[in-house]
């Protein structure tokens, strides 16, 4: 293995990055450099975070970056850790930065992570939204909330404003303007998945956010309809080998359905297109971290913005790294073994009526 660096090189792609004034960026190009050979990095595209449109000169600009480890095989699996797709959030980023932080440290020496990357890819792209995160804003710079952005209809009634509206960029939750191409955010998210995950047999992609509540859920498709997903058997063995590995997990693992409906929701678009095919299938889930949690321990946080959403303290902090490092390996570790425990078959069939009885019949 290549010795690695703690900092990129002058002139190296990933050094404007580590110039910027956003720590989570600076923090993943270091941790690219480190990575040595194994690492790829991707450049998706730039955002002006004054309006959030393409980059001008002299504006503050910001990458939108990604970097991939492991196998660039056609034939092997892939998993995707995403972040910071609303600015305010910024545990996403956090919890996927350490977790690529943990791998990077353990490249060096863990022979079986090793082996593991010759034979899977892992995608990290804990930043979606520089621009927001830079101004602290749960929309892009132009008000645009990217998990209200793709092309997708709900197919039922969804909550006023949460559900993603048109009225206006002034108000929470909007889509864009009808008819209106993605937001570059949402392009470059949209971009990756499809190069590194959807083109393998077999992909596993989590996205972290922090969400109201005193729990931490584990979302699933759809977001748009309370039907059922195609690949329903499949989530529902993979929740089942994760009760077994870890049976005092904190999470509750449902479909987002079950909350409310929305509009454009960007992984019920990316998990669609990736149906089109039939021999891959694609699991897409969300962490939302139950922020009510931190709130609840600390009830000044109510009155600050950043603290609705983040434990502001560092302890705390340090906690909620931890708490979900096992998740995430956990789902890095499905995605490498997954032909040992996808259902087939019968046992595809009654996998999925357990997941029938457990997720859409009871109350």
């Amino acid at each position: 293995m290549p010795t690695p660096t703690a900092e990129p090189a002058r002139g190296h792609p990933a050094a404007d990055a580590a110039e910027s004034d956003l720590p989570a960026l600076a923090e993943l190009a270091r941790l690219f450099a480190a990575a040595g050979s194994l690492a790829r990095w991707r450049v998706l595209g730039e955002v002006d975070a004054q309006d959030g449109g393409a980059a001008g000169c002299g504006a503050r600009r910001f990458p939108l970056v990604a970097v991939v480890l492991g196998s660039a095989c056609a034939e092997a699996p892939a998993v995707g850790f995403f972040g910071g797709v609303h600015g305010l959030e910024r545990i996403g980023t956090d919890v996927v930065l350490e977790y690529l932080r943990n791998v990077v440290a353990r490249l060096p020496w863990d022979e079986l992570l090793r082996r593991q990357l010759e034979s899977m890819r892992m995608v990290f792209m804990p930043l979606v939204n520089p621009a927001g995160m830079w101004r602290g804003t749960r929309a892009n710079a132009r008000g645009v909330d990217l998990m209200r952005n793709a092309p997708i209809e709900a197919a039922g009634r969804v909550p006023f404003l949460v559900g993603g509206q048109r009225f206006s960029a002034a108000l929470p939750w909007y889509r864009g303007a009808a008819g209106a191409p993605l937001e570059a955010e949402s392009a470059a998210l949209c971009r990756l998945v499809e190069d590194e995950l959807l083109a393998q047999p077999f992909s596993l992609a989590i996205d972290c956010h922090s969400g109201f509540g005193l729990v931490d859920r584990i979302w699933f498709p759809f977001a748009h309809t309370a039907r059922p997903l195609p690949h329903l058997a499949e989530v529902h063995a993979l929740k089942r080998i994760f009760d077994a590995a870890h049976p005092n997990h904190p999470y509750v693992f449902e479909p987002q359905s079950r909350h409310y409906l929305t509009h454009g929701d960007l992984w019920d678009w990316l998990y669609g297109r990736a149906c089109r095919d039939p021999q891959r299938v694609f699991l897409p889930l969300t962490l939302e971290m139950g922020s009510w949690l931190w709130v609840k321990k600390n009830p000044r946080q109510l009155f600050s913005r950043l603290g609705v959403f983040n434990p502001l303290i560092d302890h705390r902090q340090r906690r909620v790294l931890r708490r979900h490092a096992v998740l995430l390996d956990f789902i890095a570790r499905a995605a490498y073994g997954h032909a040992h425990w996808l259902p087939r078959g019968q046992a595809r069939e009654a996998e999925r009526q357990r997941a029938m009885a457990l997720w859409y019949r009871g109350p």
